[in-house]
C-alpha cells in the first residue's frame, strides 16, 4: 500500500513524565514526592533504583530539545512535578521549580514545538500523602489550588493541558496492588482514590477555564480493549466487569454518563463514597481525550478471594502460548486494539477530539559501535499508525500521536530495565543516542506521512 498521508496540522510528539526523566530530586527547593519515597524502599524497585538522577532532564534539557527539534516534532508531552511548585503541596511557592519550567516551555516555542503539559504524571508530595493522600478528600483541593498556581504562571504560553495521567494505574496500582507508590493494598482505598482523582480533574478543568480563555483540557486515560480468554459465559462476564473497571468507570464519569451501577453494585461495600455535585463537576466538558494504548487485555473468570470482582489478566506465559509477539514489559503487540479502541471511543463517547498520549514499545535495546538498531521498534510504531490512520478515514477526530518516549528512563518498579525511548541514554555517563527508530520518526514527522508498508524495517 502507497504511503498514508495524515490531516493537516497532525500534532507529532513525544512523551515523557517528571519523575521518569528529570533526577535533581534535592535542588533548587524540590520537596519529597511518594515516589522518591518508595523507591527509596527496599525491595519497591528492581535493583533499588531511583529517580534521583534519571536522565538529568533537569540540567540537559537545552540538549533534549534540541533533539526534539531535530526529530522534527511539532509537540512535546511532559509533565510538571508539583514537589517542585509547592514542596509541601499547599502552602509556600518554589518560585525556583517555576522557573524551570518557564525555560522549557520558551526553549519549546523557540524551536517550533507546542508544549502539551501534563500536571499530574503520579509525583505527589509526600506531604500530602502524609495527610491520607488521595485517599482524603482535602487532596482534590490542594491540587486544584496547585494547578490554578502553575496556570498563572505557564498560561500565557501554554495552551494544552491534560489534568492527569492514568488514574487508573495510579488507583489500582499504587493502592491495590500495592506495585507502585505509595504501595497501598486496599480496594476499598483503591476506589476512593479513583473517584478522588476524577473530582479533582473536573475541579482542574473549571481553574483553567476561569484563568485562561482559550485553553484545550483533557485528561490521559489508558484504556484498553477488553476480551474473554474463551467462549464461556464466565469468562465473557469476566472480560465485561473488567472493561468496566479499566475503561468505562472512567470513560462514563468524564463523559457525563456516572459510575457504571453495575460494577458498582459488584464492588458492594468497597465502592467509593460519592457526594452529591461529584458527577457534575467530574463531567464539566473537556475539549479533547487523551489516549494510553499499548495493548489489549485478555481476562478470565476465576474465585472473588483471589480478585473482588472474580476476574484475572491473562500473564504473558499463556500470551506467549497464544503466539503473541510480547514486548518486554510482557504486553502483546495487537496493532488492531488501538483502531478498535479509538473507534469504540467516537462511537460511545464521541470526544470532541482525541490524542494518542502515549504508545511505544519497550525491547532488548543494544548499544553496539554507536549505533542503536531497533527494527522490532519502527514495526511496532508502523503497525499502531496504520491502526490508527485507519482509524481517521472512518472519521475518528484523531489529532495527534505521541510516541512513549522520547528518552529510556526510570521506568518505575520496573527501574531502568526497561527501555522504550527513541533516544538511548547509558545511565553511566548520560550520554543520549539516537536510535533508529528516531531516524524513522524523523522521517514521518517531516513528511506528515508514513512510509510503505515494504519500507519499513522489521515489518513482517
Amino acid at each position: 500500500m502507497a504511503g498514508r498521508q495524515f490531516p493537516e496540522g497532525f500534532r507529532w510528539g513525544t512523551a515523557t513524565a517528571s519523575y521518569q526523566i528529570e533526577g535533581a530530586v534535592n535542588e533548587d527547593g524540590r520537596g519529597p514526592s511518594i515516589w522518591d519515597t518508595f523507591s527509596h524502599t527496599p525491595g519497591k524497585t528492581l535493583n533499588g533504583d531511583t529517580g534521583d538522577i534519571a536522565d538529568d532532564h533537569y540540567h540537559r534539557w537545552p540538549e533534549d530539545v534540541w533533539l526534539m527539534r531535530e526529530l522534527g516534532l511539532n509537540a512535546y508531552r511532559f509533565s510538571i512535578a508539583w514537589p517542585r511548585i509547592l514542596p509541601y503541596g499547599t502552602g509556600e511557592i518554589n518560585q525556583k521549580g517555576l522557573d524551570f519550567y518557564d525555560r522549557l516551555v520558551d526553549g519549546l516555542l523557540a524551536n517550533g514545538i507546542t508544549p502539551f503539559v501534563t500536571l499530574y504524571h503520579w509525583d505527589l508530595p509526600q506531604a500530602l500523602q502524609d495527610r491520607g493522600g488521595w485517599a482524603v478528600r482535602e487532596t482534590t483541593e490542594a491540587y486544584a489550588n496547585y494547578v490554578d498556581v502553575v496556570v498563572q504562571r505557564l498560561g500565557d504560553r501554554v495552551q494544552y493541558w491534560i489534568t492527569h495521567n492514568e488514574p487508573w494505574v495510579v488507583a489500582y496500582i499504587g493502592h491495590f496492588t500495592g506495585q507502585h507508590a505509595p504501595g497501598i493494598r486496599d480496594i476499598a482505598t483503591a476506589l476512593q482514590v479513583a473517584h478522588h482523582l476524577l473530582l479533582s480533574h473536573g475541579l482542574a478543568v473549571q481553574v483553567i477555564r476561569a484563568r485562561q480563555s482559550n485553553a484545550q483540557v483533557g485528561i490521559t486515560l489508558n484504556l484498553s480493549p477488553v476480551h474473554p480468554a474463551s467462549p464461556s459465559e464466565e469468562d465473557v462476564r469476566a472480560a465485561q466487569l473488567a472493561d468496566m473497571g479499566l475503561n468505562r468507570f472512567f470513560l462514563d464519569a468524564v463523559f457525563g454518563k456516572g459510575y457504571p451501577a453495575e460494577l458498582v453494585a459488584a464492588y458492594g461495600p468497597f465502592a467509593p463514597r460519592v457526594e452529591a455535585d461529584d458527577l457534575r463537576i467530574i463531567a464539566v466538558p473537556i475539549d479533547f481525550l487523551g489516549v494510553n494504548y499499548y495493548a489489549p487485555q485478555f481476562v478470565r473468570s476465576v474465585s472473588y478471594d483471589r480478585h473482588p470482582l472474580g476476574i484475572e489478566t491473562l500473564g504473558p506465559e499463556e500470551l506467549a502460548r497464544r503466539n503473541y509477539q510480547l514486548t518486554e514489559m510482557g504486553w502483546p503487540v495487537v496493532p488492531d486494539g488501538l483502531y478498535e479502541l479509538l473507534t469504540r471511543i467516537h462511537r460511545d463517547y464521541a470526544p470532541r477530539a482525541i490524542y494518542i498520549t502515549e504508545n511505544g514499545a519497550a525491547l532488548p535495546d543494544r548499544l553496539e559501535r554507536a549505533r542503536v538498531d531497533d527494527p522490532q521498534r519502527i514495526a511496532y510504531l508502523h503497525q499502531h499508525l496504520v491502526a490508527a490512520h485507519r482509524a481517521i478515514e472512518e472519521g475518528v477526530p484523531l489529532r495527534g500521536y505521541f510516541v512513549w518516549s522520547l528518552l529510556d528512563n526510570f521506568e518505575w518498579a520496573f527501574g531502568y530495565s526497561k527501555r522504550f525511548g527513541l533516544i538511548y541514554v547509558d545511565y553511566d555517563t548520560l550520554i543520549r543516542v539516537p536510535k533508529a527508530s528516531y531516524s524513522w520518526y524523523q522521517r514521518v514527522t517531516q513528511t506528515n506521512t508514513l512510509p510503505d508498508d515494504a519500507e519499513v524495517p522489521g515489518n513482517a
